[in-house]
């Protein structure tokens, strides 16, 4: 798959989320690909952000990446609609608990979301401790996630 086809998905997904028809005009398997695209996005900005801390921290590549990680988290909550887990038989690392548990999963994402506006908020402002340390807190949300919800690869 091209790079392309992902980001159009996540793109097409993101105009249905908006007009709050995602269940009824989007396959499981293109709801699992624009997520899976998403969170490819995700941990980009993430990767560029810890490249940033670790070096230069350039004011602006850290602005960007955290803008990112803020927007992206922002629609993976709703890319989990019934019926796009396990049993939908596309190759999926989602756990069942994500729809068992839906309000335990659902408050995650909202955490994340949550993380990475503070993130987005702070990214700019030159203080590389404070990015630094809320990184980490955006870090941990991501991996408490991914332990109760996401299968080990």
């Amino acid at each position: 798959m091209t790079r392309a086809k992902p980001m159009l998905l996540t793109a097409a997904l993101a105009a249905l989320l908006a007009g709050g028809a995602i269940a009824a005009a989007a396959s499981p398997a293109d709801t699992i690909a624009a997520r899976q695209a998403n969170f490819k996005k995700m941990g980009g900005a993430m990767k560029a952000l810890k490249e940033e801390l670790g070096g230069g921290a350039d004011k602006a590549k850290l602005a960007a990446a955290a803008r990112t990680l803020a927007a992206t988290a922002k629609l993976q909550g709703a890319l989990f609609p019934a019926g796009t887990g396990p049993s939908s038989g596309v190759k999926t690392d989602a756990l069942p608990a994500i729809w068992t548990q839906k309000s335990a999963f659902d408050a995650a994402a909202a955490k994340l979301v949550s993380e990475a506006d503070k993130l987005a908020g702070i990214a700019g402002s030159g203080n590389t401790a404070a990015v630094l340390a809320q990184f980490k807190v955006v870090g941990g949300t991501c991996a408490a996630c991914h332990k109760q919800f996401r299968a080990e690869d």
